[in-house]
């Protein structure tokens, strides 16, 4: 009867015993892999406290820490964390080169090294897995450098970038190339590589599994530098270039393909990446659609495939309700953001991005209380931009009939102006100032309402019936200084109800308004890029197309939104040219 406790106390020392020398041999591959998988299925807190456990155990569960720790800086731009998150990423990056012989030489001369010294196959995986870890460390040192917005931060975060790119590079090639001779050996079969000898050693001692992974980790960061690159428009390209940034978007999303299916810790950031660049980028930015129905096709076939792996994730529901929005169910897309706000609950972070999309198809649905609500919510609680967000709750807010409460607001704007180079705030500020000098109506607040909708690319998600309304609102609005902007959204609107006719003339009044140009600086350029775009639909008239889109890129400057037109213009051209070579 006594052999009972002491039997049940033996059990309990042998698993103790069991968790202790697993923890020693413990496959940090695979558990980084947990760990993000962890983040992502809504074990933020979880997620933090396993990665700062084992930050000591190897450079990659360190970088595991330094990642998390980078994460809760980028979505809170608290200066606290972002500080901590800079201290982090360089005690990896210490943790990193700490090998006498530093990390940062040539893997090819290591690998000779190796084979001549019988150096094991393990030896010459962490070498790359350092450089690569070293690598990532840079880019985000470089992104928290970004934030700051200063002249000598982006100088600097430049050349870190450059850096790190050249590590990618070098790293990409050299796993590429040790992949080669692993599928190179002589085998009985004629497949490439059989399960026996897929956990072989090659030549050098390196395990084609283990090069799988690598390839993996070394291709998220590759394929984004590819994929974000390939989007700068031209007169910035330069300054890239100089940088020595290459810049081909099939490559980039060929290789964060290949990052999301490894069994790397990156693999579920990669699946992230491709996500948000389906169904946040290039919606956004592509010219008029022309590859977005395929990108939403390869979004939802991702979400189907981890929907086993993620099946609580508030971010995969989060992309979910994107891909809905995007195919105009705007119900079904605010059932999923309401579903994500609810199991992101003790994540503040990720219920903001919520929220927005809430707001966002609220008025893209003309349901101007809810926009107001969510977008007021935003206001209060954000640290990111609550210049920007006072302006969109005061146009929802008159938008609904509260005029005094939307003046209210509107006055509140000029002082959150707090990033004085930052176009979105600069936009809301003169928007802000001239509807309080006016004093704002229903009418002028509903036209602030669909502008932002025009130019955030969100009228194409409208139904016939709200694009009818605002059609309505917009031909009965008389204001002189407005005309120029009336006749650029009224044109939009046509387009997006298939009315080309009415359109092009409505762009070729928005084009000659020069009365309001003062007020609207963006509306003319604005206006002849969209004529561009409608002149490239038809063969006939591509050449003339092309010639208005080079105009508006070249015969304006200093307007709001310059960039982002230069990026859509940037877009246009390069699909052009993927059509009728140049």
């Amino acid at each position: 009867m006594m052999a009972g406790p002491e039997q049940s106390q033996q059990q309990q020392q042998q698993q103790q015993q069991k968790v202790e020398e697993k923890a020693e041999r413990i496959d940090d591959a695979e558990m980084a892999l947990q760990g993000i998988n962890m983040l992502l299925n809504n074990g933020f807190k979880e997620s933090d406290e396993l990665f700062k456990k084992y930050r000591t155990h190897s450079p990659l569960m360190s970088f595991g820490a330094s990642f998390v720790s980078f994460l809760n800086a980028m979505m809170t731009f608290e200066e606290e964390k972002m500080q901590m998150a800079c201290d982090d990423l360089r005690t990896t990056e210490k943790l990193c080169e700490s090998d006498s012989a530093g990390v940062l030489d040539t893997i090819r001369n290591k690998i000779k090294k190796s084979m001549d010294s019988q150096m094991s196959g393990v030896a010459v995986v962490d070498r790359l897995q350092r450089q690569i870890i070293v690598a990532d460390c840079q880019v985000y040192l470089a992104v928290l450098s970004f934030v700051k917005q200063e002249l000598s931060a982006y100088i600097k975060g430049g050349w870190i970038l450059r850096k790190a790119w050249k590590m990618y590079n070098k790293c990409h090639s050299d796993i590429s190339q040790l992949q080669e001779t692993c599928q190179q050996r002589p085998s009985s079969n004629q497949e490439s590589l059989s399960t026996d000898n897929a956990n072989h050693n090659v030549e050098s001692g390196v395990t084609a599994e283990a090069l799988d992974r690598l390839k993996g980790s070394v291709s998220f960061g590759y394929g984004l530098f590819h994929l974000c690159i390939s989007m700068v428009p031209p007169h910035l390209l330069k300054i890239i270039n100089l940088l020595g940034f290459p810049g081909d978007r099939l490559q980039g999303l060929s290789s964060l393909m290949y990052a999301s299916e490894s069994k790397d810790m990156k693999a579920p950031l990669a699946t992230l990446a491709l996500l948000w660049y389906h169904t946040v980028v290039l919606p956004f930015f592509a010219l008029e659609g022309s590859d977005t129905h395929a990108g939403l096709l390869e979004a939802k076939a991702i979400l189907q495939r981890k929907s086993v792996v993620y099946p609580n994730s508030s971010l995969f529901m989060f992309f979910k309700g994107r891909v809905q929005r995007l195919e105009c169910h705007i119900n079904s897309a605010l059932a999923c953001f309401h579903d994500a706000l609810e199991l992101a609950s003790d994540q503040r972070e990720i219920q903001h991005v919520c929220l927005y999309e809430i707001g966002w198809c609220s008025m893209i649905e003309l349901n101007f209380e809810d926009a107001f609500r969510a977008f007021e919510r935003l206001k209060n609680e954000s640290r990111w931009s609550q210049c920007y967000y006072a302006y969109l709750t005061g146009v929802c807010q008159g938008a609904s009939g509260d005029l005094d409460g939307a003046n209210g607001v509107f006055k509140d704007v000029q002082k959150l102006f707090k990033r004085k180079n930052n176009q979105i705030e600069q936009f809301a500020v003169k928007r802000a100032d001239r509807l309080r000098k006016v004093s704002p109506t229903r009418q002028l607040c509903i036209l602030g309402v669909i502008e932002v909708l025009y130019l955030w690319k969100a009228l194409q998600n409208c139904s016939s019936t709200k694009l009818q309304i605002m059609n309505q609102v917009l031909q009965s609005l008389d204001e002189p200084s407005c005309r120029g902007l009336k006749h650029l959204l009224l044109g939009s609107i046509l387009k997006c109800q298939g009315n080309i006719r009415d359109a092009v003339q409505s762009f070729q009044l928005a084009v000659r308004d020069e009365y309001g140009r003062q007020i609207n600086s963006y509306i003319q350029p604005y206006a002849v890029y969209e004529l561009g775009c409608i002149l490239l639909a038809k063969p006939e008239t591509v050449a003339k197309g092309r010639s208005f889109l080079l105009q508006a890129k070249e015969d304006f400057t200093n307007y709001d939104f310059e960039n982002r037109l230069h990026v859509r213009i940037h877009s246009a051209l390069a699909s052009l040219k993927e059509v009728v070579p140049q």
